[in-house]
Order: structure tokens, then C-alpha cells, then sequence
């Protein structure tokens, strides 16, 4: 067709560069596109475009009313073996909203794109997305997401329209199982962790209440989780917080050498409080006591917080090392 020669010999638009996941769930916010502007000037930093695909409609999806209702809440029998229920997937593209002019560009940059270190900005930027939509919807259960988790993991560019629909003029698929999406510092702590703390072994004697989990361990992965998204004021409130638990828990326990890393802690915890109070705002002057401008909140020290994280989720795993039998 004319129409169609005619596209293959015209200059493509200005390219836009993208990493792309697609996950076996729906990611929550509603399929549509997403500026992220930067929260220092303002300045458009990327735009996020949400897709679900392969949603499952019911037979009464259309129906409205009271006839609706009741069908809704009668129940029906099912088959001994039942086929897998059709799941929704979703496809989230993460663009670069400054665009290159010649496919040259594009190609170098594909060319030179570091899978480990873009991915895991995309990621951040995606999960940047998801996050507010928590807040927004005050949803606790809305959660964030890793490349471990994507099915698969693209990079490419194409024009405006294309990209804003989730598609592309060239794209190329990442090996997903050799991104991790995390930092070095997760990466080893993940390591370490996989071979110290027995997750088998713990995981049945948690459900087989022989063990308890401990208040400071879900609190370190709620500061490594908020350290690795870049939110470093809400890690130094959470691990202020896991400090506060550990000094007490793991001070119960004096197997192996964790009365020794509970001493280390201790030591660490003026600093991770002083963190923690970097991160809030001014407390609010007195009645009677003339008004001033409330100071801003600090960014804490994110190293500091790095640092501190390490060594707590070292003394968790020394806890648990040498084995269960030995406690």
C-alpha cells in the first residue's frame, strides 16, 4: 500500500529512550500515562506508562442493578480440578522524556546501557509511581516491585505516540534472572543472608511456633527497602525505630558472639537517632513564644544510615548462623 511505503521511507519523529517491565499482576495505579517531575526544580525527569493486559471479564461484568447483585452472591459448584484462573498482566514503560534526533543516538546509548545500574533506575522511578499510589489510595497492601519479579525486561526507544502506548521502533530483551535491580550493598547483604540464616529451617520453626520474629528484623527490611528507593528520611525514622527493638531483643540472647555486636549497636544508636531527628521538622515553639519560620527538615546522613543498616542486619544474622540447635 502507498500508505504503508510511504511510512517505511519517511525519517522517523525524535526517538524516545525506555526500559520496559512487564509483571504477572496488576500494579495498581490506573493504566494511563505519568509525569514525574523532579522535586528540586520541578523539571520534567520521566514519564511512566501503566498498561493492563488480559484482565478477566465476568459474564455479569456489563450488568448493572439488583438482578447484578444477586447473581454476584449466588455461589456455584466447581470442578475437582479447576483450570488456573486467567490473571491480568501489567506492562509499565519507563521513558526518558528528553529525546535523541538520530537513530545513531539511540543505538549508542542501547549499545553502552548498563542492564545492573539502568534497571534499577528504572525501578526506582517505577516504584516511585506505586509508592504514591499508596499513600494516595492508603492502600497497605499496594506494594512495590523488583526486576526478580518482572517476566520480562526490554530496552529500546521509538517514537512519542508509540512509546506513550507501550510500544517501540527497536527494543531488546534483558536477561531478567541476571538483574538483581538492587544495590551492591543489598546484593551482598542478600547473599550473606541466603547463606546465615537458614530461611528453610527458619521458615518452620516460625510456623511451627518454635521461633518468633523479632520487631527490629521486619523493621530493617523496611529500612532497606525505603534506603534502596532513595526515601532516605523515612529509613532513618524506621531504623531509629529498629534500633530501639534490637537493643532490647537481641539483648535477651547471648549465644555466639552477639553480645558483642549488641555492644557494637549500642554504640551506633546516638547516631541513628540523631538520623532520625535530622529527618523531622522543627517541633513547634511554645504558646506565647514569638512565631519564626520553621526550619526545613535535614536530609540524613545517607551513609551514615548505610552503615548502620549493615551492622544491625549482621547481628541478625549472626543470631542465627551457627543454627537453630545451638540457641
Amino acid at each position: 500500500m502507498a500508505g504503508q511505503e510511504g511510512y517505511g521511507a519517511r525519517v522517523p519523529e525524535r526517538l524516545f529512550l525506555f526500559v520496559q517491565f512487564e509483571f504477572p499482576w496488576p500494579l495498581g495505579p490506573p493504566d494511563g500515562r505519568y509525569l514525574l517531575r523532579s522535586e528540586t526544580d520541578g523539571e520534567p525527569e520521566h514519564v511512566v506508562v501503566l498498561g493492563t493486559h488480559g484482565a478477566r471479564q465476568g459474564p455479569a461484568a456489563g450488568r448493572r442493578g439488583p438482578l447484578r447483585r444477586r447473581s454476584a452472591s449466588r455461589r456455584r459448584s466447581v470442578a475437582p480440578l479447576p483450570e488456573p484462573t486467567p490473571a491480568a498482566t501489567s506492562r509499565a514503560t519507563v521513558v526518558d522524556p528528553i529525546s535523541v534526533s538520530a537513530e545513531r543516538q539511540a543505538r549508542a546509548w542501547l549499545a553502552d546501557l548498563d542492564a545492573e545500574r539502568d534497571v534499577a533506575g528504572a525501578l526506582t522511578v517505577l516504584n516511585r509511581v506505586l509508592h504514591a499510589q499508596r499513600i494516595a489510595t492508603a492502600d497497605p497492601y499496594a506494594r512495590e516491585v523488583s526486576a526478580a519479579q518482572a517476566t520480562t525486561i526490554r530496552a529500546g526507544w521509538g517514537e512519542g505516540e508509540q512509546v506513550a502506548e507501550g510500544r517501540w521502533l527497536h527494543a531488546v530483551e534483558l536477561p531478567a534472572g541476571a538483574i538483581s535491580g538492587r544495590s551492591a550493598g543489598a546484593r551482598r547483604a542478600i547473599g550473606h543472608r541466603s547463606a546465615a540464616l537458614r530461611p528453610h529451617e527458619r521458615l518452620a520453626r516460625l510456623l511451627g511456633a518454635r521461633d518468633r520474629p523479632l520487631l527490629c528484623e521486619e523493621l530493617a527490611l523496611r529500612t532497606r527497602l525505603d534506603l534502596e528507593q532513595g526515601r532516605v528520611a523515612h529509613a532513618a525514622l524506621e531504623l531509629d525505630r529498629a534500633y530501639s527493638a534490637a537493643l532490647i531483643e537481641l539483648a535477651q540472647e547471648r549465644h555466639g558472639d552477639l553480645p558483642l555486636r549488641v555492644a557494637e549497636l549500642g554504640s551506633l544508636s546516638e547516631g541513628v537517632s540523631q538520623a532520625a531527628r535530622a529527618a523531622l521538622p522543627d517541633t513547634p515553639a511554645a504558646a506565647g513564644t514569638p512565631p519564626k519560620p520553621p526550619a526545613p527538615p535535614q536530609e540524613p546522613d545517607e551513609q551514615a544510615i548505610r552503615h548502620a543498616l549493615a551492622r544491625l542486619e549482621a547481628a541478625l544474622r549472626a543470631r542465627t548462623a551457627a543454627g537453630f540447635e545451638h540457641r
